[in-house]
């Protein structure tokens, strides 16, 4: 999420917990062993709950992937089965942040020193906000820089491009003001939703079991097993064809379009993939795409 202070990027991110299902009893048990060996389970007790990890921009490697002596699983771990929310994203440090490449692609931690490697579940929503620039108020009306657009744009390529290319959705999230917070509240409540997203993770599960694949939801799925599920007509097709050109795509970028696509569907309660939920999964890879430019 790109915007402004103040547009509520941190409180979005704190909500998502509330509309994701209930820890099941497996989850509920990987999550408690995990917080055990990282002596995180204050008098033994357990909530269906998932988790939600907010780590500080200022937080080494180690506190984030893990380490120690003994060794001890860090915030993605910690973040297992729930949410890993990094909140001024671009004011990590860079070796930190590229240590959330491999987790993010395998579903696990590797903490490797001379004497020990031992490997921690890692399957986490990563969750990400962000300034447009360093004082946050880039494009902003009325605003003017005195380092014009170089401004943002130095201050978003301290993101590198494969941690961007990891990242499935990205949002610009515009500044609230006062007269907004007295409009009427959304028709669709947090209960509302919670319940759409539980019935798409349910159909996503089901589909998956049908073909005999073991995946709970479409981000677990193989690059082969979503071309087969998120099979497109041939409008489709020729749409992501165009993009994978005018985007660059890489093919991790194309197979985590379809695997977006594929749940954007699921939550409309559509059994195929069509175009409109392709080209809504294009859109929110805006970052990456202004990157490429950048690049070129």
């Amino acid at each position: 999420m790109i915007g402004p202070p103040g547009a509520g990027k941190s409180m979005l991110a704190a909500r998502l917990p509330s509309i994701l299902p209930k820890l099941t009893a497996p989850e509920l048990l990987e999550l408690a062993m995990i917080r055990s060996v990282a002596g995180d389970l204050a008098g033994g007790v357990l909530t269906d709950r998932r988790p939600f990890r907010a780590p500080h921009h200022s937080a080494s490697m180690a506190a984030l992937v893990g380490g120690g002596i003994k060794p001890r699983p860090g915030e993605i771990a910690l973040a297992h089965n729930g949410v890993l929310f990094l909140d001024e994203l671009p004011e990590f440090q860079p070796n930190v942040l590229d240590s959330l490449r491999q987790p993010m692609e395998t579903g696990q931690v590797v903490v490797a020193r001379a004497n020990h490697r031992i490997a921690y579940p890692a399957r986490f929503q990563l969750i990400a906000a962000m300034n447009p620039c360093k004082c946050g108020k880039a494009g902003e009306p009325g605003h003017v820089c005195r380092r014009g657009a170089r401004c943002a744009e130095d201050y978003q390529a301290r993101l590198s491009g494969p941690l961007l290319d990891r990242i499935d959705i990205h949002l610009d999230v515009p500044s609230v003001s006062a007269s907004d917070l007295l409009l009427p509240a959304p028709s669709e409540s947090s209960k509302d939703v919670a319940l759409r997203v539980a019935a798409a993770r349910q159909r996503a599960s089901a589909r998956a079991s049908e073909h005999r694949i073991s995946a709970r939801t479409n981000a677990e799925l193989s690059s082969s097993a979503i071309e087969t599920l998120a099979a497109l007509d041939p409008a489709g097709t020729r749409l992501l064809h165009d993009a994978a050109d005018t985007m660059r795509l890489s093919a991790r970028g194309y197979h985590r379009v379809l695997k977006v696509a594929r749940t954007i569907a699921d939550l409309d309660g559509e059994e195929k993939t069509g175009r409109i939920h392709l080209a809504e999964a294009l859109s929110y890879r805006t970052l990456v795409d202004r990157a490429v430019t950048a690049a070129a």
